[in-house]
């Protein structure tokens, strides 16, 4: 019976991993892509038009839902197992009440409930998780953590937010940005901050829709390197433009949109007083966006702290950061959609 049991495990892993590497299972969806059990790690397993799709479902649902005042239940009887090794405010709500809104049903799970690899291998969790949710979101410290459980499970796993990668943060400054201008193809996009997480979902994703980056650190906090060369290799391939600086105000010369996110995430707490310093220069002012497009608009995936962005541009009509929280949740309800159902969109496919 054991032997038995481990037979469709493995064989269950197996169907996943096929899937992962792009054999379509279901019926597809009108423009061809069909993501159903596909894990969702990092944008740089996706291409274009697979990025493209999430983002058609994201803004589909938010019109049927929130515009038409539908009820959607694409997810009843699924549910989602929801890890959390750090708090949350957008990625907690924005997965709970979407998850629901859909018909499904969310499980928080925080520290004092699991810790992964502790209590129990993270082998394990994978495989009980694999038998009791359809999907697994994880909020984790380490990207090894959600490779485990990837490698592990049965099941599509979500990163909800790792220490090398942010990908639904920027799924959803992505949905924000083609709402704002009608069309991201184009666009320069100003980083102006930490190489963190989010500037490298960032970087693996702009140049697929050919959008053009500029990003500006302190000496020190750079991009990873590995990213940073699957990036400019990005960029070769796309045509588009990548550039590495050190000021400020030459990364926003010209640019469409101008992002920074916080100078001391959790964890770093005992680096604050240096950091700040190592960022004296980098806030974002209006006169920041002086020599920036004409229409240039500011994105920050919060929380924002003051030395970060001043208020006269954070609370501006140039600020996008409260559509792009709200964003949040159309674009994890989305990418859920996508990977556990063969929705088609209603809407016209978008313009990118």
């Amino acid at each position: 019976m054991f032997a038995f049991k481990n037979r469709i495990y493995f064989s269950l892993k197996s169907a996943k991993c096929c899937q992962s590497r792009n054999f379509r299972v279901g019926k597809a969806a009108l423009d061809g892509i069909n993501l159903r059990g596909r894990s969702f790690l990092t944008l740089k397993d996706f291409n274009a038009e697979e990025i493209k799709h999430i983002l058609w479902v994201s803004a589909d649902l938010k019109h049927r839902i929130k515009h038409r005042g539908e009820y959607v239940p694409l997810l009843q009887s699924k549910s989602i197992a929801m890890i959390f090794e750090k708090r949350s405010t957008r990625t907690r709500m924005s997965t709970e009440t979407g998850f629901s809104l859909l018909g499904g049903h969310p499980c928080f799970l925080t520290p004092q409930d699991i810790h992964l690899g502790v209590n129990e291998s993270t082998t394990d969790t994978a495989r009980v998780f694999s038998g009791l949710a359809d999907v697994v979101l994880a909020r984790v410290y380490s990207h090894s953590s959600l490779e485990h459980l990837d490698k592990d499970a049965s099941i599509p796993i979500i990163n909800g937010l790792s220490d090398l990668y942010h990908p639904i943060q920027v799924l959803a400054d992505l949905l924000t940005l083609q709402e704002h201008y009608g069309s991201l193809k184009g666009l320069t996009l100003a980083w102006i901050g930490d190489g963190n997480n989010v500037l490298h979902s960032f970087m693996m994703s702009l140049a697929k829709l050919g959008v053009n980056l500029k990003v500006a650190t302190p000496k020190g906090y750079e991009p990873d390197a590995n990213v940073t060369q699957e990036a400019q290799l990005l960029s070769k391939q796309f045509g588009t433009k990548l550039q590495f600086l050190m000021d400020p105000m030459e990364a926003a010369r010209d640019s469409s949109v101008l992002v920074t996110d916080t100078w001391v995430s959790m964890g770093q707490e005992q680096e604050k007083k240096e950091r700040l310093k190592d960022f004296h220069g980098y806030q974002i002012t209006m006169q920041t966006g002086s020599v920036a497009a004409p229409d240039w608009t500011f994105l920050h995936c919060l929380p924002r702290k003051a030395e970060e962005v001043d208020d006269e541009v954070f609370y501006s009509p140039r600020s996008l950061v409260f559509t792009e929280a709200e964003n949040r949740k159309w674009t994890i309800m989305g990418l859920i959609v996508c990977i556990l159902t063969d929705y088609t969109p209603q809407i016209p496919k978008l313009k990118f």
